[in-house]
């Protein structure tokens, strides 16, 4: 996902080549439309805002700080598909909302992620989890609250107010109509485990991100066709993940394979030519779908690696295996690409050279999803060269390795600006 990188151009011309002609007939619209708003990039109408340049400034001194030093100095830049909106702007937007999408592409990101679930009538709906709406909406603070599988239930603690057992609750997509989980509002995603109330329940926001645009005017929830519709007005290209149900599936007659083709057709009933969709999934058996079924968007459709740590992740067999079964595109999470060497320094991961060496195109996540590196302790994401994380500016020296000696096609950001900023700076498209 990203403007044109050398890579996904050649991989863009063979998914462009092997439309229909109704795609086609409709791609020069959406070509148009895309160049209208790269135009309005260029014009400046990109808004970086300070965190890039905070970041520059807090590197260490080397050849790479100088360089983005000196981009520091440009008054425009320009979107670029190597920088994906994850969730939009999570960092700082309640996720998967309308504000957080359009906040995702004024930083500059050229591709925009819906993670697509389905409501109780078998409506498409961007929520990162089917069963996360008590953490990622109001719903436990209205009526609805009732229709949840799992109804709030407080903390305990003990007669001395010691901590026992901490609150829960579970509310899901499939609990409710798309009208009623249209008269929901988003919220950071974050719960309160010591809560003996909603209130405090729907609490807990994490330090590092912010409460500011989770107002009762904000989260503005979305459907997956609303969210093509915005993606086109905004002339960002798209990347849908078809998210794992946490129902029984076949849900009231609606299979797997009915729901990953419903995420396809609502792309080509909205007249989105499939090299602007990336469509994504963590289970094997979706992508494998789409490119028997739907081959045009199966050309660079991404199959999401799940693992957690490197003793999961696949070796050069499995690799060669996916792209033998027609898989173009690997999306492991960041720790999965990269190491350190004896001296210290971020390099390539042999899960990144048997990527390559099996020929898959890789894309990765998720860039400002660690809050405070110069902690020392910055979890999941860094868990193979976390000794090489010293401070915020080490995030540019992620990208760099990611970008020059990975080669990655682009990456999931929760804030876009950081890598649009780099790669306008380096000349990444």
């Amino acid at each position: 996902m990203r403007k044109v990188c050398t890579a996904l151009a050649s991989l863009l011309l063979a998914a462009t080549t092997s439309l229909s002609p109704a795609f086609a007939a409709d791609s020069s619209d959406d070509h148009n439309d895309a160049h209208r708003h790269g135009d309005e990039a260029r014009a400046g109408s990109i808004q970086l805002g300070p965190r890039p340049f905070f970041l520059v400034n807090d590197m260490s001194p080397g050849p790479l700080k100088q360089q983005l030093q000196a981009c520091t100095k440009r008054s425009e830049f320009s979107r670029t598909d190597f920088s994906i909106g994850h969730r939009g702007a999570a960092l700082q937007f309640p996720e998967h909302t309308k504000e957080s999408y359009e906040a995702a592409a004024l930083m500059g990101a050229g591709i925009v992620e819906c993670d697509v679930t389905f409501t109780k009538d078998k409506q498409l709906v961007c929520r990162h989890a089917q069963n996360d709406l008590h953490t990622t909406t109001n719903i436990l603070a209205t009526p609805l609250a009732a229709k949840c599988t799992k109804a709030f239930t407080p903390a305990t603690y003990d007669g001395n107010g010691n901590f026992v057992a901490p609150a829960s609750a579970e509310c899901r997509t499939s609990d409710i109509t798309l009208a009623e989980f249209k008269t929901l509002r988003g919220k950071m995603d974050a719960s309160n485990p010591r809560a003996k109330t909603v209130a405090e329940y729907l609490g807990g926001t994490a330090n590092f991100r912010t409460d500011l645009y989770s107002g009762l005017s904000s989260g503005t929830l979305m459907t997956h066709k609303e969210s093509i519709a915005l993606f086109k007005k905004l002339g960002v290209k798209m990347t849908p993940e078809l998210k794992s149900a946490s129902v029984t599936m076949p849900f009231d007659g609606f299979t797997q394979q009915a729901y990953a083709q419903k995420m396809i057709d609502e792309y080509k009933e909205a007249g989105v030519p499939a090299r602007r969709v990336w469509a994504q999934s963590f289970d094997k058996a979706d992508v494998l779908y789409w490119i028997a079924n739907e081959p045009a968007f199966g050309k660079q459709a991404v199959y999401l690696d799940d693992a957690n740590t490197v003793a999961e992740l696949p070796g050069y067999a499995e690799l060669a295996g996916y792209k033998a079964r027609g898989i173009n595109i690997v999306a492991p999470p960041m720790f999965a690409l990269l190491t350190t060497d004896g001296s210290g320094n971020i390099v390539p991961s042999r899960y990144a050279m048997d990527a390559k060496a099996a020929g898959l195109d890789i894309i990765t996540w998720t860039l400002e999803r660690s809050g405070i590196l110069a902690d020392g302790n910055n979890g999941f994401y860094y868990q193979t060269f976390d000794s090489a994380i010293k401070k915020e500016g080490d995030v540019m020296r992620v990208l760099d390795v990611l970008n020059k000696q990975v080669g990655i096609l682009g990456i999931f950001s929760d804030w876009p600006a950081t890598v649009t900023f780099y790669a306008n700076c380096v000349g990444r498209k």
